[in-house]
């Protein structure tokens, strides 16, 4: 069948049409965006510039500030900039890259969020075979497991998406360009294409959700005769990763394991995952771990105290 294209550009009606609701907006979410930067520009720097990037957890959780940096940067720019127009346009190129690169990013971090519970599985329940395990190669292939992974979903959810036909209407009840919203505006029936991506997005998550948390149920049973320090030291290095997987899957969960049904909440979940965990991620890690905040202190610390030597010895 031909497919027949007639709209070249696409109006997000995003978050409300009251000028004052989008101002606010616009505040919330340039303090959020900033503080995703700096937060995770913080975490990237700490790790790489001190021993900790030779530990696997911090390994991915570099990987994880880095893909949170380039994810919430694929919407939340142009989320902004809509905020301050009158008409928020997308052409459909540019919708169609925003999809690719999305879910392309957002496949990347839910397989990296596998691979770090799978780090703290074979730390706690495998100590002492932890280091041949979890080697730099390894973990190194599990990074480019993670980008092959994303690579094959996006690629999977744009196939399906690029050959619809869209005739009109071209309103997105959206903020960006997502699958679900877009199939509900194709001029031809998208069931089938409907359960496609159901299985592509809803029931990959679900998967990968199913096996972070057996994961994190072994690691209780592993811990349960451990004496009660060893305990509280192993939950310590494992509550802040939940928190996020939590955090993040299930908005996902709530978005895509569906039919193609769009509901109004969908736009404040979606914001978990573009905008809330990029931001929360850094302040979890950091406030939570003290290995982190020792490294920050020391990096931090020692640059501050060479800047303040370097311009005192200028002084003189």
């Amino acid at each position: 069948m031909e497919n027949r294209n007639n709209v070249t550009v696409f109006i997000l009606l995003g978050f409300s049409k009251n000028r004052s609701i989008e101002i606010a907006c616009f505040v919330f979410f340039l303090f959020c965006y900033i503080a995703i930067w700096l937060g995770n520009l913080l975490i990237i720097i700490s790790v790489t510039c001190s021993q900790l990037n030779e530990q696997p957890m911090y390994f991915f959780l570099n990987y994880l500030s880095l893909s949170d940096l380039c994810y919430t940067s694929t919407v939340t720019p142009k989320l902004m900039f809509d905020l301050l127009t009158e008409k928020k346009t997308i052409s459909y190129n540019n919708c169609m890259a925003q999809l690719f690169i999305m879910h392309f990013l957002g496949g990347i971090e839910i397989f990296i969020l596998t691979g770090m519970a799978y780090d703290r599985y074979v730390a706690i329940c495998k100590p002492l075979h932890y280091t041949v395990i979890m080697s730099r190669h390894r973990c190194n292939a599990i990074i480019l497991a993670c980008c092959i992974g994303g690579f094959i979903h996006s690629t999977n959810q744009f196939l399906l998406i690029i050959f619809l036909s869209f005739c009109g209407p071209n309103k997105i009840d959206h903020y960006f360009c997502d699958v679900y919203p877009l199939l509900n505006l194709a001029c031809t029936n998208t069931h089938k294409i409907g359960l496609l991506v159901l299985v592509n997005s809803g029931i990959l998550a679900l998967i990968t959700f199913v096996i972070v948390m057996v994961s994190y149920v072994l690691i209780l049973y592993t811990i349960r005769a451990y004496p009660a320090q060893s305990r509280k030291k192993a939950l310590s290095t494992c509550s802040s990763h939940i928190t996020i997987v939590v955090l993040f899957f299930v908005p996902v969960l709530f978005v895509y394991i569906r039919p193609a049904v769009i509901f109004p909440e969908d736009k404040v979940f979606a914001l978990f995952y573009t905008l809330i965990v990029p931001m929360f991620n850094p302040l979890i890690y950091t406030l939570r771990n003290m290995e982190m905040k020792n490294a920050m202190r020391k990096i931090w610390y020692h640059q501050l105290f060479l800047e303040r030597t370097k311009l005192f010895r200028n002084s003189l």
